[in-house]
């Protein structure tokens, strides 16, 4: 059963309260109003309203101050200001302040009802937004402990109990068997290693990250990323070339979590690049920011897996040859990006190869 909008309206002037209330009632909305801006915040706190529309010019505090205690208690209500005072200064200020819309005085029963549902509707969107994530969160919650428990508890008892049978039977045991357990342990390794890639996925956590915050240099990043993909790279013949515009500033930052970020930028390319080509990596001062361009000639990415790269667990249709994909990585690093406050995008054609741009800030 869907629950009536409440609508709180504040306004000095009585006609302009009974006006609102005529227009608003006769659509089925719940009207609350107040006289003042103080009672107003008052009201708001003890009714919880979808909506306020609240005047600028009221005595005690101003419409602006109640758009900002709006704010602080409850930003999900939308707040609409009517003023027969309007001017362009005036309704930049206000937006600033949270309103969602400027309703000038002397204003129509139509206009007012229109500017309502649409306000209704955002909030809705709003409130539906939260509850999504919320449920998102919980589902990472349970994800991350189904994972944990009912299979990386298990393989991790198997694991040791192939251990002690080795050293059991070790004597005893032909080469071809030992071959087999051998195998049979590197599987269960792998599996152990997917298992803790993807709670890797769901425990990154941005404010952790943040608290670690300091200087950090790019090019060690940089290098130090580099480094660790090599040996991959090595074994398929693919040259990493690095290119650092000088000077480089260094960045507010997690080391730890941008080698991260970039040792799967890297070694996706290096991944999905066939035996002899090449990575290049280019880093560079741009106005406020520093931009880091990992581009390789590989396999590229098709226009139908583009839009979902990012997304947690997504697996797009092209496979790099005799590779394991978790589709966890580049979710990993959009999160580890986004919390150095920065941003990643990605131009990509189906066999033409990839380009990823990594724009990180420089502090001020």
């Amino acid at each position: 059963m869907k629950s009536t909008p409440k609508i709180l309206i504040i306004d000095d002037e009585e006609i302009v309260l009974d006006s609102c209330t005529h227009i608003l009632k006769s659509s089925g909305y719940q009207i609350i109003t107040a006289h003042d801006g103080m009672t107003g915040v008052e009201t708001m706190k003890q009714e919880n309203p979808d909506l306020i529309f609240v005047d600028l010019k009221m005595p005690g505090i101003s419409g602006l101050e109640v758009l900002e205690k709006i704010q602080e208690y409850d930003a999900t209500i939308v707040p609409i200001v009517i003023t027969g005072f309007a001017t362009v200064s005036s309704a930049v200020e206000a937006m600033k302040k949270g309103a969602y819309d400027f309703l000038p005085k002397p204003f129509t029963p139509d206009e007012m009802r229109l500017i309502t549902r649409r306000a209704i509707d955002k909030r809705k969107l709003v409130l539906e937004t939260i509850m999504l994530r919320k449920e998102k969160e919980m589902l990472r919650e349970q994800f991350a402990a189904i994972v944990s428990h009912e299979l990386k508890s298990p393989l991790g008892a198997v694991q040791q109990s192939l251990f002690g049978l080795v050293s059991d039977l070790e004597e005893t045991l032909s080469e071809a068997q030992k071959n087999k357990i051998q195998r049979l342990q590197s599987r269960i390794s792998d599996m152990i290693k997917l298992v803790n890639t993807w709670l890797r996925a769901i425990s990154v956590d941005i404010s952790t990250i943040r608290e670690n915050f300091g200087p950090t240099s790019v090019a060690e990043t940089i290098a130090k990323a580099v480094e660790s993909c090599q040996p991959h790279a090595i074994r398929k013949d693919i040259s990493i070339k690095t290119s650092l515009k000088q000077p480089l500033a260094t960045v507010n930052g997690n080391e730890v979590t941008l080698v991260e970020a970039l040792v799967n930028i890297i070694g996706n390319a290096v991944k999905y690049t066939q035996m002899g080509g090449q990575v290049a990596i280019l880093a560079k001062a741009e106005g406020n920011n520093v931009l880091i361009e990992v581009k390789d000639n590989g396999v590229g990415i098709s226009a139908e897996d583009l839009p979902h790269i990012f997304d947690d667990f997504y697996v797009g249709k092209t496979k790099p040859e005799n590779e394991r994909r978790s589709g966890v990585g580049l979710a990993i690093t959009k999160r580890i990006i986004e919390a150095h406050d920065g941003s990643i995008t990605v131009d990509s054609e189906l066999g033409k190869g990839s380009s990823f741009v990594i724009q990180l800030p420089i502090p001020k």
